[in-house]
């Protein structure tokens, strides 16, 4: 029998953001992120954002770092650092806001809080809109990846196309202010989509996903854009609450399940050397 969290009547939700970006270095795109996110979550929720330390690139957007699976491997340890900080401040969920869901596996299996994962949850979302989801994003190398994060779960059958924004990560962050050659840049990539079959897209991308919503772009030659920062959030308020309430948590049965015993999962993190906590504002 599962059992309700602790009593806490009255105090408010609490979600923990996670981004793979050193979000000290972005401060326009953090404070839209902020700002969107706040708008979709319920009232009285609080969402704190957290990034990777700093330190973590060598310039400030990390995209032609991470397309090594080496370097990207590493930064799990800060994510489930994070995780464990999370659940240990009385954090109700943890969001992994990376398309690749970036050590979904590993922190689901050592905390008992939600842990929502933006890929896997904005594709989810895209179904209910149309069966072919087209995705859209900056760094083209990731592609394999996240395909084979969807098909861990089933979701290849539906994930189509894959398309480069053919602008930049820099063109994205110039723009928060004012949109221009990034929005023009997005519906020139969803019509490529849209030509291979996608009949629903999804930004996979923060930065841009920020930037559609912050111009209410949610259709290009009628096929939907998912907000996949607002579909994760609104999913996180929801989980969140449940566990408050009920207490229920992922199944502990199996070898990507099992949560190693306190004791065992302190020595391992010792003996390795405990990650940098990716706590970040």
């Amino acid at each position: 029998m599962v059992t309700p969290t602790t009593d806490r009547a009255g105090e408010p939700i609490r979600i923990w953001h996670q981004s793979l970006t050193v979000l000290a270095h972005v401060p326009a795109y953090r404070d839209a992120l902020q700002k969107h996110i706040d708008s979709v979550v319920s009232p009285g929720t609080e969402v704190d954002l957290h990034g990777l330390v700093d330190g973590s690139y060598s310039t400030s957007y990390p995209g032609s770092e991470i397309i090594y699976n080496y370097v990207t491997s590493r930064h799990v340890e800060q994510f489930v650092e994070a995780a464990v900080t999370a659940e240990r401040e009385g954090y109700d969920a943890f969001v992994i806001a990376t398309l690749p869901d970036l050590g979904y596996e590993q922190i689901r299996s050592v905390v008992d809080i939600p842990v929502i994962p933006i890929g896997l949850t904005s594709v989810t979302s895209a179904i209910a809109l149309g069966d072919c989801v087209g995705l859209v994003g900056f760094i083209d190398e990731l592609a394999p990846w996240v395909r084979r994060n969807m098909s861990l779960v089933g979701l290849d059958r539906v994930v189509g196309p894959f398309a480069s924004l053919g602008a930049t990560f820099h063109d994205v962050m110039a723009e928060m202010e004012g949109p221009d050659k990034a929005l023009r840049a997005f519906e020139d990539a969803a019509a490529r989509l849209i030509e291979q079959g996608a009949n629903v897209i999804v930004p996979g991308e923060g930065p841009l996903n920020v930037l559609l919503a912050r111009h209410q772009i949610t259709r290009v030659h009628d096929v939907p854009v998912i907000d996949s920062m607002g579909s994760t959030f609104g999913l996180a308020d929801i989980r969140a609450r449940e566990y408050r309430r009920t207490g229920i948590y992922p199944s502990r049965s199996g070898y990507y399940f099992a949560r190693p015993p306190a004791e065992l999962f302190e020595g391992v993190r010792n003996l390795y050397g405990r990650g940098p906590s990716a706590t970040n504002p």
